[in-house]
């Protein structure tokens, strides 16, 4: 206990404005080290006696020791640095243990450059843990004390390399901004790794070893805890399988980031790539725990998947389904993907969903174990694209060919030199239809490039789209169902069109398969090939125009009945089921790709390409062919006009005369 006559020195002095010396018995030592730079409490344990509080006496020789000579801080000094520990020791014994297996105490003990001793932290003069200071600046000192060392002290900083970097970053964490927004909960450095008995994190009994992390990290987050603690990964823990999460490899380390912050691993736009991925995409451990290898991927090419990819910020992601801490198999009846919990997590998002959402694999595979019939009408599908665009491009290539050689000879000849342009002779399409071939080849555009962009969200083009700024790809949902409005109403109106109108039944009956239409295409082809001398006479309609008009109302059918279904998901999966929904959207994606492809190989070739209309047919702007245009295209149909011509002409001579 301080002796009665210390406290009256103590309050004394006090009292003149002056700071207490030291217990009694100090006065000596005062009696040279009392000016003004050194006219303070040195320990906490007299600040307490200066308050007449209970605490140890301290005296100056506890801690400093006899006049031997030695200066302070030199190596046979008490406050040497390797012996500092010790002395402090004489009263911290269990702080002193701590401190000595710490990495810090090691590093000291090796002589390490840059390695703390007890003043490192503390300081010199000692005033206590608080300093006189409040919560939240007593929590800035003692970051600012670790980032001393750990990035300002160049030997600490050789030692730690890389990881020097990797501490900086703390100060931009949620956890960093908190703490210098005032928040005294906030966590600091030491409320994570420990005080006196900091240690590696590959220690076992580090406070950030693999194993303790959930129980360090429960401090402040107990309830996210609780969750965890249920979980699958926070049971494989327990069992000790260092694969096995924990709350750092999901939300990182220094770096950790609001969920909210696009930045953060575990937002909603990066949680499946960078957090679930890793481990459920790796062969390695899928192998070596059972898990299938392929739920990942399958995920990123679903719909889901692919918005997130494209960039959607409120599309469904893993912790959607499966839960963000409590984790369970779905085997578990607890399971948030559980069979018989299915139609309440799909009905977080889904309005309405019931029992037939949950029928279909959720992760869906066109594998002929998982899925036969996606995996049938996929390779159909396939099939068909390879024959039918193959068979378009070896067609339309045997055509170019010839006529190419045909255009060749004819100028080496002098003859052909110009083809005669002709007077406007033939009406091909009136404006109506011009007008109807406008809106359909204006929404198949954006119908194209918006649904291929989501199917494709990292392709090149896409990024280009991005980078120009236009907002296309965020409106990209609502741009594409726009343009099958208008393509479906198009259709609508054309379906009209043939049946009320004269020349709409008219232009119906002229596209109307006929049994010389595949004779006109075996002759044509043989012709292309050099095989015949002659090549068809076609009239108003060939069976290019024919084969390609039914091919687009074909896929008009097809396209609006499976968007349909996949727009109006809530009300189609609860009558389909999920697998049904799959079927439609399966269909939707192949017969894209097989509309686009005719349209770029068949369509564009004969109006583009074909060297007998390069560089472009006009008649979808001006409505009209030449007589020169009718007879390389269309002979039989300008025969048949110039003799209806010649009738009537006849006919009005006639009637003239008599």
């Amino acid at each position: 206990m301080i002796r009665p006559a210390t406290l009256t020195l103590l309050a004394a002095l006090l009292a003149a404005g002056g700071a207490a010396p030291a217990p009694a018995g100090d006065e000596d030592c005062m009696g040279c080290h009392a000016d003004a730079g050194e006219r303070h409490l040195f320990h906490p344990a007299m600040a307490a006696a200066a308050g007449g509080e209970t605490a140890p006496e301290v005296s100056c020789k506890d801690c400093h020791g006899a006049h031997t000579g030695e200066p302070i801080g030199g190596p046979g000094s008490p406050f040497a640095p390797a012996r500092l520990p010790a002395a402090c020791g004489r009263c911290h014994e269990g702080i002193a243990r701590q401190f000595a297996a710490s990495e810090h105490g090691k590093a000291l003990a090796e002589g390490g450059p840059g390695a703390p001793d007890c003043l490192s932290c503390h300081r010199h003069p000692l005033t206590g843990r608080r300093g006189g200071q409040g919560p939240a600046a007593l929590k800035l000192t003692q970051e600012k004390i670790c980032l001393s060392c750990h990035l300002d002290n160049a030997g600490v900083r050789a030692r730690m390399g890389p990881a020097a970097g990797f501490i900086a970053a703390f100060e931009t964490s949620v956890h960093g901004r908190a703490l210098l927004a005032g928040n005294q909960a906030a966590p600091t450095c030491i409320d994570c790794h420990g005080t006196h008995d900091v240690r590696h994190g590959a220690d076992p009994d580090a406070h950030v070893s693999k194993g303790h992390i959930p129980r360090t990290c429960s401090r402040c987050h107990a309830g996210q805890a609780a969750e965890y603690g249920r979980s699958v990964h926070a049971r494989a823990v327990a069992r000790g399988v260092a694969e096995a999460p924990v709350c750092t490899d999901c939300h990182g380390e220094h770096t950790i980031l609001q969920h909210t912050d696009p930045r953060a691993p575990v937002a909603s736009a990066n949680v499946s790539a960078q957090v679930c991925s890793p481990c459920h995409a790796s062969v390695r451990l899928s192998e070596k725990f059972g898990m299938e290898v392929d739920r990942t991927q399958t995920f990123a090419d679903s719909f889901h998947g692919l918005a997130l990819r494209g960039g959607a910020v409120e599309s469904a992601h893993c912790a959607s389904c499966h839960g963000a801490h409590a984790i369970l198999p779905s085997s578990d009846p607890a399971s948030s993907v559980h069979k018989d919990n299915l139609a309440a997590t799909c009905g977080a998002c889904h309005q309405g969903a019931n029992e037939r959402f949950a029928i279909g694999s959720v992760h869906v595979a066109a594998s002929p174990e998982r899925s036969p019939i996606l995996y049938w009408i996929a390779n159909v599908y396939i099939v068909m694209i390879a024959a039918t665009i193959g068979g378009m491009f070896a067609h339309n290539l045997a055509d170019f060919v010839r006529k190419s050689v045909t255009t060749l000879r004819a100028r080496r000849s002098g003859a052909g030199q110009e083809r005669p342009a002709g007077r406007g002779l033939y009406v091909r399409m009136t404006l109506n239809e011009r007008w109807q071939h406008l809106i359909l080849m204006v929404s198949f555009g954006v119908l194209a490039v918006t649904g291929f962009m989501l199917s494709y969200p990292e392709a090149w083009w896409v990024a280009g789209l991005r980078r120009l700024g236009l907002g296309v790809f965020e409106t990209r949902g609502l741009l594409h169902r726009a343009a099958a409005v208008l393509m479906t109403g198009a259709s609508l109106y054309h379906l009209g069109y043939v049946a009320f109108t004269r020349r709409g039944r008219r232009l119906l009956r002229d596209l109307a398969p006929r049994r010389s239409d595949l004779t006109d295409s075996l002759r044509n082809v043989a012709y292309n090939l050099g095989l015949a001398s002659r090549r068809p006479r076609f009239g108003r309609f060939g069976y290019v125009e024919k084969s390609e008009y039914w091919a687009l109302v074909w896929g008009t059918f097809i396209m609006a009945g499976t968007g349909v279904v996949m727009w109006f998901e809530n009300t189609f999966i609860g009558l389909f089921t999920k697998l049904g929904w799959d079927i439609a959207r399966t269909i939707h994606f192949y017969e894209a790709w097989l509309a686009t492809l005719a349209i770029l190989v068949w369509h564009l070739y004969h109006v583009i390409l074909n060297p007998d209309v390069y560089p472009m047919n006009l008649a979808w702007l001006t409505g009209k062919l030449s007589e020169a245009e009718m007879e390389e295209e269309h002979p039989a149909e300008l025969a048949a006009v110039k003799a209806a011509r010649a009738a009537r002409e006849q006919e009005e001579s006639s009637d003239g005369t008599s």
